[in-house]
């Protein structure tokens, strides 16, 4: 049996609620590395298409976020979990047989509407069946799941793209493992946010005195809520950059492209690291963990703005991401701190996880509206700029907040 700090669950459970983390950062990967080519297998293909192909479905990942969030309070959660799982397998086949751009547009957007249903639940339910250190460490767990999956998804890509262009979408059928082991979760969705938690691994929040005093609405304390929204926001708006614009940053100053792919792969491994080592790391960050995950990050993005070459650009990504890597999983326990009622920490989640999406989306054109602003030419290491110099003043807030709700670890955290 798992412990939990609450009910102890199976084995054949715990792997049913870690498998929906396989899928959830995958949707756009496999499109991703065939934009460049896309104009050969489709050649009527018109610039509009192609970003309407990887922008439309994280869009559609948003409405769908929020609407599991409210689809969770109801009795039919496993209902959800297969329904997305069905359309998301529906899909991957789909693509095997896509023949026109179009098509590839459709299926994608129904796509990320699968994903956003999924997503929620992805957290919601660790949330829901673990508390206080148990859940602060599988919030880690399985964060470094869903990035694992989304790291060895883009060799793979990489390895099925010299053959059919079709074949990359077959990494999408990952999802048969989650839908194939949803049986499990048929007790955990039936009695989640119902278990009694043991008191000697409470969840650690704010104390009982403190919290009878703010503000709740819906039996949601809506400061916390949007606290870590915009800290959520922030953190992947001011990493984005490694991956978004490390490419061009290497194309202007003719460098290998391989490179791109080298430093974009090192973000993702060192994200994905702490949520394997999350303990470790806020035991020896402690009360300061998002002030030293800033720190890492403002460095990070330093080394691409003042000595970018092709040493310091691995370094700086791996800052960057070890940074980022300790502060989600970290947001994602304290979403579940936002509610007064259990039963709506995968509610409270989905209003967090669309801080994501939307950082994601809006990044580009905010970065090009402000390169516009200051007439600064395509490529180089503005964005890069942008960031670090935001990252100074996110450094000094965590620092002078660190006893906030949104910057806090208390000692049972750590």
């Amino acid at each position: 049996m798992i412990k939990t700090g609450k009910t102890p669950m199976t084995l054949m459970t715990y792997c049913a609620i870690m498998s929906i983390s396989l899928i959830v950062n995958l949707p756009g990967l496999a499109v991703t590395p065939m934009l460049g080519t896309l104009s050969t297998i489709f050649p009527h293909t018109t610039q509009i298409e192609k970003q309407l192909l990887t922008a439309l479905p994280n869009l559609l990942i948003i409405p769908f976020v929020l609407m599991s969030g409210k689809l969770s309070l109801t009795r039919h959660k496993l209902a959800i979990i297969v329904g997305g799982l069905v359309l998301f397998t529906a899909c991957a086949v789909a693509y095997m047989f896509a023949p026109s751009m179009a098509a590839l547009i459709v299926i994608s957007c129904l796509l990320g509407c699968a994903a956003g249903l999924l997503i929620p639940f992805s957290t919601g339910l660790i949330a829901d069946t673990f508390s206080g250190t148990y859940r602060m460490n599988q919030m880690g767990i399985q964060s470094g799941i869903s990035n694992s999956a989304l790291v060895v998804a883009t060799f793979v890509v990489g390895w099925l793209s010299h053959g059919n262009w079709h074949l990359p979408f077959a990494v999408y059928l990952v999802c048969l493992i989650p839908l194939a082991l949803s049986f499990g979760l048929r007790k955990v969705t039936s009695t989640a946010g119902n278990t009694t938690t043991s008191s000697t691994q409470a969840t650690a929040s704010t104390p009982a005195k403190t919290v009878s005093t703010e503000k709740t609405v819906g039996g949601f304390y809506m400061g916390r809520i949007w606290a870590l929204i915009g800290v959520y926001f922030f953190i992947t708006f001011a990493s984005i950059s490694i991956s978004y614009y490390c490419p061009f940053l290497i194309e202007k100053k003719d460098w290998s492209a391989s490179l791109s792919g080298t430093i974009t792969a090192i973000y993702f491994l060192f994200i994905l690291l702490p949520g394997y080592f999350l303990p470790f790391f806020m035991k020896v960050l402690k009360g300061n963990t998002f002030f030293w995950a800033a720190v890492m990050m403002l460095v990070g993005q330093a080394l691409f703005v003042f000595c970018a070459d092709s040493v310091t650009m691995c370094i700086g990504a791996a800052l960057v991401g070890l940074g980022y890597g300790i502060s989600q999983p970290v947001i994602y326990d304290k979403a579940a701190q936002c509610v007064n009622d259990e039963k709506k920490a995968t509610m409270a989640l989905s209003f967090v996880l669309t801080a994501n999406y939307l950082a994601i989306v809006v990044s580009p054109f905010l970065i090009g509206a402000l390169r516009d602003i200051f007439h600064v030419a395509a490529g180089g290491t503005f964005a890069f700029l942008i960031s670090f110099i935001l990252l100074i003043a996110y450094a000094i807030i965590t620092f002078i907040m660190k006893k906030k709700f949104a910057f806090s670890v208390s000692a049972q955290d750590a």
